[in-house]
Formats: structure tokens, C-alpha cells, sequence
């Protein structure tokens, strides 16, 4: 996925990430295979990589003169707009990323899970799909009718049928590596807790809308980071707050289309774009230009 931005000069803060956490970030997106990828160690690194040199390569095509609102970012994301918003320099989140991508593996070979999709469903009626079940937990709020659940193998698969039974679509297994935002991750916490004691985060210079509560910060982002490793991202509740907050325009950076998905799904009305190629630069000055000063 890093292939097509090696020519761009967004593409030098990827050695500027290696240094910082002593990997081989540029290998990660340009010749990792799947199996590799697939290890959150690896996935959250490489996104997070991704995620910067986009950002980089936007401000470079027009972003830096229009006047940004707010930020936010789905789970990992959440490093990318703390970084956008200066609250904490690219090189410390990064090994943040890498400690927190360390701390989930840990946690997920010493309690195994998985997560799922549940589609056509909305949160309250996952959440009673959940309930009673030992090992399941909802983990995702993300747009209406789209809600993932994690736990264990048999949890998961237990409050998957439940679901159906509620009314759900469909369950979609999801090819990750453990049942991220779910009580299984407590290791992780206290691991990625000790790495946050010693990172220094500045004010926000635009509000930062956090996952576990779906409200606007300017400070407080060890707690929230630490706080998100076990709780569920409410996605959706974001989207909606930066709406009531006169947001009218939504722009993702990074690899794929999902959250700009999303946000179609849950604002009617807004105005969408994304960065996840060099491609995507030309349509991006379109987008901005009638938002500059």
C-alpha cells in the first residue's frame, strides 16, 4: 500500500519513523506480505506510517491554508489526529504506535480473540445481543447498521447468532489478530500505560474528538489513549458530534475509503473526500479550495 507514494516527498518521514522506533517501517508498506501484515505489530506501524505520510502530502497540496475544525481518528487513527493537531511530534507517536502494536500482541497470543461485523443491526440491539454471553463485548460503534463485536472464538460466535436472531443481516468474521477494544486487552493497557507515563503530550491546537466518549479535548491524552486500548470506539457518536459541532466537511487520510464510507452512512448532507494515493491529490485541491481563508 506504500508502493505508490515512494516518489513523493511525504514519503521521508518514513525513515524518520524507522529511526524513531528502530523498524524497518518502509518494508512494512512496500514488500510485507498479508501473513505478516496481519500481526498488529505490524498493521498498526505500517497504517500509522501511511496515515502521516498522507497527512504530510495533503498539507503539502492545499491543507495547510484551510482552516481545520477538528480531528479524529478511529482506533489507531486517533495517534495520526493527535499528531495533526500537535498535540505530541510524529517521531514520539510513532513509538507509542509501536509499543502500543507490541503491548496487543502480547496481550492477544496471551488471551486469544477475534472480532466480527455485525451488519444491519444498530448498537443498542448488539449490545442485548451481547449480554449474558461470556466473552463478547461490543467494540465498535461505526455507522448505523454497522457494529463489531470482539471477544473470544466462541463468544463471538455465540453473540454472532444471537445477533442474527435479533434481526442482523449478516456477521462478517474480521481477519485480525485478537479482540481489540475488549477486556481481553487489559494486559495491554498496563503495558502501553507505562510507555504513555513517559511520553509528553502538548495542548491540542484544534479540538481532538476522542473515541471512548465521543467529546472534543484539548488535553488529557494519555487517559483517553490508555482508556481506548479496553473500550469500544464510538465511531459513530464522533461523526455525529463533529456534525454538531458546524462540521460540514470530512476529509480521511490514509490507507482505504471505510471511514468516508461511514460518514455517508451516518451524516446525510456532508461533503467527502480522501488521501489513500498520489491520485487522490489532484481531487483534494478541488475539495479544499472553496474552504481556504
Amino acid at each position: 500500500m506504500g508502493s505508490p507514494w515512494t516518489g513523493h516527498p511525504a514519503w521521508a518521514v518514513v525513515e524518520r519513523l524507522s529511526d524513531a522506533t528502530g523498524r524497518d517501517v518502509g518494508f512494512l508498506l512496500t514488500d510485507a506480505d498479508a501473513e505478516t501484515l496481519k500481526a498488529t505489530r505490524n498493521a498498526q506501524l505500517a497504517a500509522f506510517a501511511l496515515s502521516l505520510v498522507t497527512l504530510y502530502a495533503a498539507r503539502s497540496s492545499g491543507l495547510e491554508y484551510v482552516p481545520v475544525a477538528a480531528v479524529a481518528g478511529h482506533s489507531l487513527g486517533e495517534y495520526t489526529a493527535l499528531v495533526a493537531a500537535d498535540a505530541i511530534p510524529a517521531d514520539a507517536a510513532a513509538r507509542l504506535v509501536a509499543e502500543r502494536g507490541e503491548a496487543m500482541q502480547s496481550a492477544a497470543d496471551g488471551a486469544p480473540g477475534t472480532m466480527a461485523a455485525v451488519l444491519g443491526l444498530d448498537g443498542d440491539r448488539v449490545r442485548q445481543a451481547c449480554q449474558g454471553i461470556d466473552g463478547a463485548w461490543p467494540a465498535n460503534d461505526n455507522a448505523p447498521g454497522q457494529v463489531v463485536i470482539a471477544g473470544t472464538a466462541a463468544g463471538v460466535a455465540q453473540a454472532g447468532e444471537a445477533a442474527k436472531e435479533l434481526g442482523a443481516k449478516r456477521v462478517m468474521a474480521l481477519p485480525v489478530g485478537g479482540a481489540f477494544h475488549s477486556p481481553l486487552m487489559a494486559a495491554a493497557q498496563a503495558r502501553l500505560d507505562r510507555a504513555l507515563e513517559q511520553a509528553h503530550f502538548h495542548d491540542a491546537t484544534v479540538d481532538v474528538v476522542a473515541n471512548v466518549d465521543a467529546a472534543p479535548h484539548r488535553s488529557g491524552f494519555a487517559d483517553l489513549l490508555s482508556r481506548q486500548l479496553v473500550s469500544p470506539v464510538r465511531w459513530r457518536e464522533s461523526l455525529e458530534s463533529l456534525h454538531q459541532a458546524g462540521v460540514t466537511h470530512f476529509l480521511e487520510l490514509g490507507p482505504g475509503t471505510e471511514l468516508s464510507g461511514m460518514v455517508k452512512r451516518t451524516i446525510a448532507g456532508t461533503a467527502r473526500a480522501n488521501v489513500a494515493t498520489p491520485d487522490d491529490l489532484e481531487q483534494l485541491m478541488s475539495f479544499l479550495e472553496p474552504l481556504r481563508d
